[in-house]
């Protein structure tokens, strides 16, 4: 059903698209094509030869960083966002990674109970951490690999 393949700069418009829609802070499309620029790790969820969600992930020695992750709306919890997470973990294996690290809103408890069903377990709050008009504190999450 779900066919999950690494970004290229041709998928980064409609990656855009899907983090307009389910961001309450998108990333820029500066953002997008600076993270790809730099050489972030990219991955995307097709379905039927459409983009359906995407994961950024940066590897910094042994420690992988889970940046972004989104699904269209239309396509959630319907197995993407899961794809998504167990491919990026086994990549961050093969890579040579020890330890996963995330930010998620507090707010977002969708996302939190999503994450522990990876085993990612919750090590600290940084308060007023998102800004702008739908401030949140950034709950610090990480899985040993």
């Amino acid at each position: 059903m779900f066919k999950i393949s690494l970004m290229d700069h041709l998928d980064l418009e409609d990656a855009y698209k899907i983090e307009l829609e389910t961001n309450p802070s998108p990333w820029s499309k500066d953002n997008f094509l600076s993270s790809f620029e730099v050489g972030h790790k990219s991955l995307v969820c097709k379905h039927d030869d459409e983009i359906i969600g995407f994961l950024i992930f940066s590897l910094i020695k042994m420690e992988s960083h889970l940046l972004n992750i989104a699904v269209l709306k239309k396509w959630q919890k319907k197995g993407a966002g899961t794809i998504l997470m167990d491919v990026y973990i086994k990549q961050s294996k093969t890579l040579g990674a020890k330890k996963a690290f995330l930010e998620v809103r507090s707010k977002n408890i969708i996302a939190i109970n999503f994450y522990y069903k990876f085993n990612f377990k919750k090590d600290a709050v940084r308060t007023d951490y998102y800004t702008g008009s739908d401030m949140d504190d950034a709950v610090l999450m990480s899985l040993d690999l």
